[in-house]
């Protein structure tokens, strides 16, 4: 038996987030029999359960702002190496999610090798470019990814443009580095059900007449673009935002400076965690939305593209090799988003049809969750290389 201990993740069930999305299909689509997935969970009780068949445990945050998430990592990591020794493990893997604990990797690295173990590392995206961050935590995440990259026996990238940026960058210390996507499930023939449809009417929404955001309410998604741009476009449909929105300082600067309270074609309708509902309000959207700049394979973005049928994506490399000849690409430059607006509008079906297809038959070939399950248990279970 393989034991995989997944940190970094805020756990499972999932809830929003691209790591908590991936350990729920990599648990709930577990292949082999030969292996057993035990994953950290932030939580405010400390308690240990099985979920998707893996042995979950979890671990209560000290609230220390944004030390917390490296404080949780340090805790979940050192509750693994406990357990490792008192089970005596045989070659455990320590897959650590996000580059937060670098200054600490070397001294947990010496202990997990005394122990026979490996530790694998996905980089995630550039989180020393988010905008939330001052100038100091920034300094600190770039420091610490360089130290998770200098002491992982595998980095595993979501993104050929992020493994190529972790082997370009990092050239001096020569990593291993493997590329496995997430993954998404593709959605055919959509039909309406009651519940999408009172969802809509409680939105005052109707089908086909809405744009579709679904994501992190943080700056680097640019909200402010695509709010400005769809405010300044002449269409008639409804700009529907799917966030965690708060009535913080990002929401009210946007406020500010957009005005988009003025527009009632623009709507924050909150949240929505039921997985069947959303795929719903993705299929009968006009077309999708996705700002996402600084990650690496976004899972709201593979969502998209298995289930809506125009996508209209900011043009940087990640988005680009995900999407490719699948969707519509925006920058952000004044009008390109608006245009781009307009011509969704003035599409025809058959344009349309066409763009969904493309799509869905990448996310079928390359980005479904059983094969990716499949690429990680080879790479886990040491049968086979994952994609380079």
């Amino acid at each position: 038996m393989k034991d995989i201990f997944i940190i970094g993740s805020k756990g499972i069930p999932a809830r929003y987030g691209g790591f908590e999305t991936f350990v729920e299909k990599l648990t709930r689509g577990q292949q082999s029999p030969e292996i057993c997935y035990h994953v950290a969970c932030m939580e405010d009780t400390e308690r240990e359960f099985v979920y998707n068949g893996a042995k979950c445990f979890s671990i209560k945050p000290l609230p220390i702002g944004p030390a917390k998430a490296v404080c949780y990592d340090l805790a979940a990591f050192c509750r693994c190496l406990k357990q490792i020794r008192r089970e005596q493990m045989k070659n455990p893997v320590v897959y650590v999610l996000a580059c937060r604990i670098g200054p600490f990797t070397g001294y947990l690295k010496r202990k997990l090798k005394r122990l026979g173990g490996t530790l694998y590392v996905n980089p995630d995206g550039h989180e020393f470019k988010r905008a939330k961050w001052n100038r100091f935590i920034r300094a600190y995440w770039r420091f610490s990814e360089r130290l998770m990259v200098k002491h992982a026996d595998q980095m595993i990238c979501d993104s050929k443009n992020m493994e190529q940026y972790i082997r370009t960058e990092y050239q001096c210390y020569d990593p291993k580095t493997s590329f496995i996507a997430y993954g998404t499930d593709v959605k055919e023939n959509c039909q309406a059900t009651k519940a999408v449809k009172e969802w809509l009417q409680k939105h005052g929404l109707r089908e086909d007449g809405y744009y579709l955001v679904v994501g992190r309410f943080v700056p680097e998604n640019n909200y402010e673009t695509m709010i400005r741009e769809f405010m300044a476009s002449d269409t008639t449909c409804q700009l529907v935002l799917i966030t965690n929105v708060e009535k913080n300082d990002f929401y009210r600067q946007l406020q500010e400076e957009t005005r988009f309270d003025r527009d009632p074609r623009v709507k924050f309708v909150g949240t929505v965690y039921d997985e069947n509902l959303l795929i719903q309000i993705r299929c009968l959207a006009r077309g999708y939305l996705h700002g996402h700049e600084v990650g690496g394979t976004n899972p709201s973005l593979l969502e998209a593209l298995g289930t809506t049928e125009v996508n209209l994506l900011l043009d940087v490399g990640f988005n680009r090799e995900v999407g490719e000849e699948g969707a519509l690409y925006w920058t952000k430059e004044q009008g390109s988003l608006r245009g781009l607006l307009h011509q969704v509008d003035e599409m025809n079906e058959q344009d349309r049809q066409h763009l969904a297809k493309v799509a869905k038959e990448r996310m079928r070939s390359c980005y479904s969750w059983e094969f990716i399950v499949e690429q990680y248990e080879k790479l886990f279970l040491g049968t086979g290389e994952a994609q380079h």
